[in-house]
């Protein structure tokens, strides 16, 4: 009878030992499963907050290196500055081998575009072309047209009494059709009235000229043609579509 009864208490221990160690093994599979979703959930949370990272700067990137607005500068150098939304200079390029060359000397990229034209104005090699009669033309272009006249206003302000010096505005699609040809818009303007009084003329041919001597070129070629009317008056100002000249 003993015997039975110690059977029994060791049956129900056995039961009772099993009981506890399934619900120390199901509380273990648990908090296992928990520690899993929560990872999970903060891998998710680090991938989510490196994506918005990764847009900002990368979208930051595309707002601040997305030029909105050209400033070509002629005179002999012939440069561009590429201007953003945030009125920066985002880069400097030349169009000849004065501009490559002026353009290296400049440290302009990175400034506010009025700055910019400030220093290029000030600059002893423009201030010396300037005082020996070179002719300086300035022109912006921009698919906005609201912000491109503001720069255009602001760099008539920039170059307010200065001599020889003339400012404009040009349409997007003028200035592609310059750099096809390997120009800066205020060249090729200026190739575009030599082409009309010699139509063998060619891109090539004013690239390495100073504005002054394509404006020469223009009015020796308008006199042989006993045309009394040159693309350029005596000051070097034209008016010519939607530009605006400033002597």
């Amino acid at each position: 009878m003993n015997h039975k009864l110690k059977e029994i208490f060791r049956q129900i221990q056995a039961e009772e030992t099993l009981k506890t160690s399934t619900r120390i093994f199901l509380a273990q599979k648990m908090q296992e499963h928990a520690r899993a979703k929560a990872a999970r959930h903060r891998q998710y949370v680090y991938a989510a907050v490196c994506a918005c990272l990764l847009l900002t700067l990368f979208g930051g990137h595309w707002l601040y290196f997305t030029p909105i607005a050209e400033i070509s500068i002629d005179i002999n150098p012939s440069i561009e500055l590429s201007i953003n939304r945030f009125k920066q200079v985002i880069s400097v390029k030349g169009f000849n081998e004065d501009g490559r060359e002026f353009s290296n000397v400049l440290h302009v990229k990175y400034r506010n575009y009025a700055d910019a034209i400030g220093q290029i104005l000030d600059h002893d090699f423009i201030v010396s072309l300037l005082s020996n009669d070179e002719v300086m033309t300035i022109t912006v272009t921009g698919t906005d047209e609201i912000q491109s006249s503001e720069i255009l206003s602001e760099v008539q302000a920039c170059t307010a009494g200065q001599k020889n010096t003339y400012c404009y505005f040009a349409a997007s699609e003028e200035v592609s059709a310059a750099h096809e040809a390997g120009l800066s818009y205020g060249k090729y303007r200026a190739f575009l009235e030599l082409q009309m009084l010699d139509p063998d003329i060619t891109p090539e041919a004013v690239q390495g000229m100073s504005m002054r001597e394509i404006r020469e070129w223009m009015e020796r070629l308008s006199m042989e043609r006993g045309n009394e009317s040159v693309p350029y008056d005596n000051r070097g100002n034209r008016h010519h579509g939607n530009g605006y000249g400033r002597g």
